[in-house]
Order: C-alpha cells, then sequence, then structure tokens
C-alpha cells in the first residue's frame, strides 16, 4: 500500500494540506479457528497488508470520511444517533463512539483511507480498519492514554455494537499488537500473550483464496456461537465452574452428549480439539517440528469442513489438492464460509502446488484461486 496514494487522494478531496498517516494490517492465523469467543487460544500474526488511512481534525463537529477504494464519500456527527448508513463508514463511526465511551474527547475530523488486504478473503480487513481509526484517533484526541489492549477491544465493540457481528477479539488483537517475524499465541480468556519467532526456514506460507465471497454477520456465525453457548449451559449444570468450552474437556462433552443436539455436539467437539491443537503447535514449534505443525492443520480443515461446518466445496477441494501436492499442510482459514487456504508449502513444492491448484481449480469451478503470499509484519502504527 503506497502512503503517497493514500495522500494525494486527501489532498485532493479536502482543503488541499496533509494531516497525520497510520496504519494497521490484517492478519493471518496459522492456527485456532473459531477458539477466540470460546475463550481457547489462537495463533495469529499480522501481515504485510492492510489500511492507510490519513487524518485531519478539522475544527467541526463532524467526520467527513472518503473512502478510496470504493469513490464513496460520507459525512457523520460523532452522537450515537448520527450513525451513517454506509456499512463502511459505519466501522469509522463505530470507533469514534467506542473511542469517546473510553473518555477520549474525540473531534471532527477529514479522512480518506485505503486498503490492500483481499476483501472476502478471512484477513481481516474490517480489523485493519478498526485499529488503524483506533489507533489514530487516541494518538490524536487522546495523548495516547488508551492502552494496546483497549484499543483491541475498541475495534471488537465496534463489530458487536455497530456492525452485527459477534466476533472474539483475536483480529483486532493480531491486528495492533502484531510484530515483524513473529506470531503471537493469545489466551482469549485472561489476554496473556506470547510471541513465537516465527521464520521457518526452508517453507513458505502462501494462501489460496478461493474467490468465494463470505458475510460473516450471517446468521450462520452467531448460531454457531449459539451451539457452544448450549453446551456450556449444560455442561455447567455439574460443573458449574465452567464458563468456557476452553474449560471443557471431551470427558464432559460426552456425560451431557444425550442433553444436547447432535449438531450442538459436534460444534463443541471441534472446538476442545481446537484448542488443544494450538497448544500442540507451539509445542512442534519450539522444537522446529513443521511436520507435525502441518499435521494439525490438516486435523483443524477436517474439523471446520465435518464438525463445525464452516468450509465449502471451493475450501475442501483447495485442501484435497494441497495434500495430493504434498504440502505439509493445509487449512480453511478465518471464519470459513469462502475465504482463503493457509498452506505451509516447501520451497521445492511451491511452484508445483501454486501451478498445480490454479489449473484444477479453474477446471473445476472456471475460476482461478488468487495466490498470497505471506509475510509476518508489525502492528498498528504512526506512519508520517
Amino acid at each position: 500500500m503506497d502512503i503517497e496514494f493514500v495522500r494525494s487522494r486527501f489532498i485532493k478531496h479536502f482543503d488541499g494540506t496533509t494531516g497525520s498517516v497510520y496504519a494497521s494490517p490484517g492478519r493471518i492465523n496459522l492456527i485456532g479457528e473459531h477458539t477466540d469467543y470460546n475463550g481457547g487460544f489462537v495463533f495469529p500474526g499480522a501481515v504485510d497488508k492492510g489500511m492507510i488511512a490519513e487524518i485531519k481534525p478539522n475544527g467541526k463537529d463532524k467526520v467527513c470520511a472518503y473512502s478510496i477504494d470504493l469513490k464513496d464519500y460520507v459525512e457523520f456527527g460523532l452522537n450515537e444517533e448520527d450513525a451513517p448508513k454506509a456499512s463502511w463508514a459505519r466501522y469509522i463511526f463505530g470507533v469514534c463512539r467506542e473511542m469517546i465511551k473510553r473518555g477520549v474527547e474525540v473531534k471532527g475530523f477529514n479522512t480518506a483511507f485505503a486498503g490492500d488486504v483481499p476483501l472476502g478473503a478471512g484477513m481481516s480487513s474490517s480489523a485493519a480498519l478498526e485499529s488503524t481509526y483506533a489507533f489514530a484517533l487516541n494518538d490524536l484526541f487522546g495523548d495516547n492514554k488508551v492502552d494496546k489492549f483497549e484499543l483491541a477491544k475498541v475495534g471488537q465493540a465496534t463489530e458487536h455494537n455497530y456492525c452485527g457481528v459477534k466476533c472474539g477479539i483475536m483480529d483486532q488483537f493480531a491486528s495492533v499488537f502484531g510484530k515483524a517475524g513473529s506470531l503471537i499465541r493469545l489466551d482469549c480468556r485472561s489476554l496473556e500473550y506470547q510471541y513465537f519467532p516465527f521464520n521457518p526456514e526452508g517453507y513458505r506460507l502462501v494462501l489460496l483464496d478461493s474467490v468465494v465471497k463470505h458475510e460473516l454477520a450471517s446468521s450462520a456465525y452467531n448460531k454457531r456461537r449459539q451451539s457452544c453457548e448450549n453446551v456450556v449451559a449444560a455442561i455447567k449444570k455439574t460443573h458449574p465452574e465452567v464458563e468456557f468450552l476452553r474449560d471443557c474437556s471431551m470427558e464432559m462433552l460426552n456425560a451431557v452428549k444425550a442433553e444436547v443436539s447432535e449438531e450442538d455436539y459436534k460444534r463443541a467437539e471441534y472446538v476442545i480439539e481446537e484448542i488443544q491443537r494450538v497448544l500442540d503447535v507451539c509445542d512442534a514449534l519450539e522444537k522446529g517440528d513443521y511436520e507435525t505443525v502441518g499435521q494439525k492443520m490438516y486435523e483443524t480443515h477436517h474439523g471446520m469442513s465435518k464438525l463445525y461446518e464452516v468450509s465449502c466445496e471451493e475450501l475442501d477441494f483447495l485442501n484435497d489438492v494441497a495434500f495430493d501436492c504434498g504440502v505439509t499442510g493445509s487449512r480453511v482459514m478465518g471464519g470459513g464460509f469462502g475465504g482463503c487456504t493457509i498452506n505451509l508449502v516447501k520451497n521445492e513444492l511451491y511452484e508445483t502446488f501454486i501451478t498445480t491448484a490454479k489449473e484444477r481449480y479453474k477446471e473445476k469451478f472456471g475460476r482461478s484461486p488468487k495466490v498470497y503470499d505471506v509475510v509476518i509484519s508489525d502492528g498498528s502504527r504512526k506512519l508520517c
């Protein structure tokens, strides 16, 4: 993403002067999907694609915002009743409102923004947008008094309160806390986190975008969350200490199998196993054992496809191609219902895998998957 491009559009659409420029990244998640809202562990990293915004206070009581990518301009006030109709603008409005709730005296500003996070690919373009504005408003109006944890929560609260998505904390956390060359194991219950160096020699991380778009605000996401809560409620009757599926074992789940629906049981089975897989992958990485990392990725895909049922035909096909090509690890990444597979590929297999995947996918679905090489990068920051 080019700072000068964003700046040129800002100058064109506003008063010819410049402001401050901020950026936040999208993210990948190596393993640990749908575990965040269940109090479990996730293992994300920030990527070298994200959002860039130029922002300048305008001395008014309203925000004047231009989406460079959508070529759309919106103005809105800063009170609750001023919520804009445009869905992209609600993210910025929500961040403004959440920062105000935390004591930051947000004033009106002009802004233009653009991004190179692929939309609908499961790389959290919305979290990158929220984190950019949370970080910027904290810098411009808050004297940086809101800490980084709270900035991540601002983005999450924006999704909950203004965009209708009951997301966990992972996406915003990864965007704010990202660190080049490191993945982050985040305990979503305690918010304790640990950086793990991730520079796998002899391997590459690559995303294959199925070019199938999904809308996370759909009922399917919230329905799965409800399934998890149903199982926790059943287990809690005999184990009052249980708060999340993270606190549950397969033994506890099996004990209530007759009390929950078959669907709810399958959802919970996946989550309990996935939380353990994150810990197994961390152990494997500390030993440099990338074969085990890859095996766990395949196990995750199977669970997301057959138990959590958030995959789709296209993603399952790409996962099968990866396996056929000898790729070390592959799985659907993100919330599901479309988006990307994330693949851990030995360098010597990379070209063959990409060529084969493109050819076979196009032959079956009539279009080619997009390919994104992943570089683990830094989190939210001021650029100039």
